[in-house]
């Protein structure tokens, strides 16, 4: 049943060559968002592994500027949880933390508002891809810096020759679906 629904997922997300640029191929998942059970599939199948790794323990979900939006809502609602916004610079108001990081193309800043999670709080962090890491490795540093602890970052897709997921260690990390 698991792997039936993760190939409809799979078959939801598609491939455009040379986009935003040359050589890159990028994962669009329009298709995905677009079909109610691929996307109810999604949800189920990461809360099956957050419930099966993390039981009882996680106190919320936090989600990444802007795709991790689109997933993290429907998935802290399926575990019963509250969602907690990591958010580009700027975009909260109230007292904020935050912290810069690099991407691919230059310098980028992060930010969450210090009351969003509490001392000694469980948190997972979501996001819709994972390719270098800089942005999961952002969002962990700054749930740490609140003294809280990241149980898990957790991706749709993973761009595994990007070697992302090595820049997190040692925070687990997991993704439905894995590309080269």
């Amino acid at each position: 049943m698991a792997e039936a629904r993760l190939q409809l997922v799979a078959r939801r997300v598609r491939s455009f060559p040379d986009f935003p640029q040359p050589g890159v191929l990028f994962r669009d998942m329009s298709p995905l968002l677009r079909d109610p059970e691929a996307f109810a599939a999604t949800i189920e199948l990461l809360a099956e592994h957050l419930e099966a790794r993390h039981r009882a323990k996680i106190d919320c979900v936090a989600g990444l500027d802007a795709r991790g939006f689109l997933f993290g809502p429907s998935l802290a609602q399926k575990l019963g949880i509250g969602f907690v916004l990591i958010r580009k610079r700027g975009k909260l108001p109230g007292p904020t933390i935050s912290t810069s990081y690099s991407l691919e193309y230059g310098q980028a800043e992060l930010e969450i508002q210090e009351d969003a999670i509490q001392p000694g709080q469980k948190v997972v962090i979501v996001d819709d891809l994972l390719a270098t890491g800089g942005t999961m490795s952002a969002a962990c540093k700054l749930v740490q810096s609140l003294k809280a602890e990241v149980l898990e970052g957790l991706t749709v897709v993973e761009l595994t020759s990007l070697k992302g997921r090595e820049k997190l260690a040692p925070i687990p990390f997991f993704s439905l679906l894995q590309y080269n």
